[in-house]
């Protein structure tokens, strides 16, 4: 055979690789995160996260069974039939989580400098949370099966205004508040 056909052949067979490889990402990109669901079996909410990487290599070959990675129900239901996976075929988008908290702040400016949030970076600079006791929280410090009863009573926190206040609470003797100097108040 030619050398050009080989060619041609190896193009075609890179071609096809690299479709596969964006359907794979596409699908892993879209399956992953934590996601609230109902559980069927208690009618509480529930913290799952599914088998992004099972779930998109199925997805690539034309397939669309996924199954549970992990659920805040587990270990002592892992048997369970998993049927709450009919909600998030439903609605992938409107039970994940960060779907959920990026609508939260969406309309919202922070409790502390009233700074509107606008787009919310998820990567860096992730917004917070202010407890009715007056302490920030992190993200990562709140569990996903709490999170309606979270949202419903903290207020919107930003960034900056979460690690002042992180910092003045877990180092009070590190810090001293001034007053602002004389005149700058009123302008002049």
């Amino acid at each position: 055979m030619p050398a050009t056909v080989y060619y041609v052949v190896g193009v075609l067979l890179g071609i096809g690789a690299l479709v596969w490889l964006l359907r794979l990402g596409r699908a892993y990109l879209r399956l992953r995160g934590q996601r609230v669901v109902t559980c069927p079996e208690n009618q509480a909410e529930v913290g799952v996260e599914i088998d992004a990487l099972g779930g998109a290599l199925k997805a690539s070959l034309g397939g669309d069974l996924v199954r549970l990675q992990d659920c805040s129900r587990w270990p002592e239901r892992v048997g369970c039939n998993q049927a709450c996976l009919s909600q998030i075929e439903a609605s992938p988008d409107g039970c994940l989580a960060r779907g959920l908290l990026t609508r939260w702040y969406a309309d919202r400016a922070c409790v502390l400098c009233g700074v509107p949030f606008g787009e919310i970076h998820w990567h860096d600079h992730r917004p917070a949370l202010r407890s009715p006791e007056g302490v920030t929280r992190s993200w990562s410090e709140v569990d996903v099966e709490s999170l309606s009863e979270v949202l419903g009573s903290h207020q919107p926190v930003c960034w900056s205004c979460h690690v002042a206040e992180r910092f003045r609470h877990d180092h009070p003797d590190l810090v001293v508040d001034r007053p602002p100097p004389s005149g700058h108040a009123s302008g002049a």
